[in-house]
């Protein structure tokens, strides 16, 4: 019997997220494992009008490319997928990881040379979503991988996964529209600054944070479920940033975790860059192009309904209560120009004596916004 909330699910990416029209071409990019959820959203976009299609993706088939193929191969991009991403109405992608270490011992060159071989693809994806023309959503699907990095039964983690996409609830994409309102209050009070500097305390034998970002001409994203699911960030393209900051939380990229890292901006690149574990593969993604080192993306976490790290950074950059930098390729939409084969975000806590403020005035203060009808606990 399939698990009612993965019915449910489906029907909020179709209809609420993507919003799929009759006659639409939507890609369902999806391992193998996750047929259920497959399954489920080709039968809701059935009955939306729209034409589905399984764009399978395979850890095994990369593992394969990165173990045996020249770097011609590595660095290939197909022409069939640049293609296909200039003629879908849709994409609804589920990150279903059977390992989620399965790329950890490959070579940080060979994994930064794939980075590069999607860039056409990427750029031609991102300039879509821009203009409107491409409608995209992205959702995990629960496996027994991640629930171990998470720490958690497999049990457990459905159940922090649903819930974080408040599929608990009778009318998930109701409460999505309310949080949206909620968000967009954010969003038109931070359209009106300049500035944004992000501050938290030292500890743990680190420096602390001191990060001011110039959001001058930016256009601040309100993130509500119609792009990540479950969703819950403001974020917009950074026009420079300066100062330094110390992640909280570890990052795993290409299987890799990188953990305690530590990032000096000067004139909107990074200039330093350290690592407790991982640093040598933190400076080769760094280094794999021009744009890697500049700052893509400032955001701020805004679900409140995810209250613990996982280690997934589509549940971690949403903790409320945190701030996320992504260093590499910018959303166009959000006033970035940046191009890189690198998006990397990484995850800032608050709630222990960290502030935002905006051209001077506080607006978020231990992990909390300050305003009333602003996004909090529910």
């Amino acid at each position: 019997m399939q698990d009612p909330r993965l019915t449910k699910l489906a029907d909020v990416l179709v209809n609420y997220s993507v919003k799929v029209k009759k006659g639409d071409l939507v890609a369902i990019a999806a391992e193998p494992l996750a047929m259920p959820l497959t399954l489920a959203v080709t039968r809701a976009v059935l009955k939306a009008g729209g034409n589905p299609f399984w764009l399978p993706r395979s850890e095994e088939m990369t593992e394969a490319l990165l173990a045996y193929g020249s770097a011609e191969q590595i660095g290939f991009c197909s022409p069939v997928l640049v293609d296909m991403v200039q003629r879908i109405d849709c994409q609804i992608g589920f990150w279903c990881q059977l390992n989620t270490r399965f790329m950890s011992r490959v070579d940080p060159a060979k994994a930064a040379m794939l980075q590069q071989a999607r860039r056409p693809w990427f750029k031609t994806f991102m300039d879509r979503s821009a203009s409107g023309s491409l409608r995209w959503v992205g959702t995990a699907y629960p496996t027994n991988a991640s629930a171990q990095d998470a720490e958690m039964s497999l049990t457990e983690y459905e159940d922090f996964v649903f819930r974080a996409g408040l599929l608990h609830l009778g009318n998930p994409a109701a409460e999505w529209a309310k949080i949206k309102d909620r968000q967009q209050q954010v969003c038109d009070y931070l359209n009106t600054k300049k500035s944004v500097r992000f501050a938290a305390p030292a500890g743990d034998g680190h420096d602390g944070t001191d990060l001011t970002v110039s959001v001058d001409g930016s256009t601040w994203i309100n993130c509500c479920g119609d792009s990540n699911f479950p969703d819950g960030e403001v974020f917009a393209g950074p026009k420079g940033v300066d100062g330094r900051v110390n992640y909280t939380f570890p990052v795993v990229y290409n299987g890799r975790e990188v953990e305690g890292v530590r990032l000096v901006f000067r004139g909107g690149r990074v200039v330093e860059a350290s690592a407790k574990k991982g640093e040598d593969f933190l400076h080769k993604m760094l280094d794999q192009d021009a744009g890697a080192r500049v700052l893509g993306e400032i955001a701020i976490g805004t679900n409140y309904n995810i209250k613990q790290f996982s280690k997934n950074t589509l549940f971690d950059e949403k903790i409320g209560g945190t701030f996320h930098a992504a260093v590499g390729a910018g959303y166009p939409e959000s006033g970035s120009t940046n191009e890189s084969g690198l998006h990397w975000d990484m995850v800032c806590d608050l709630r222990k004596g960290g502030t935002i403020t905006a051209d001077g005035e506080a607006f978020h203060r231990d992990g909390k916004f300050l305003r009333a009808g602003w996004p909090g606990e529910s």
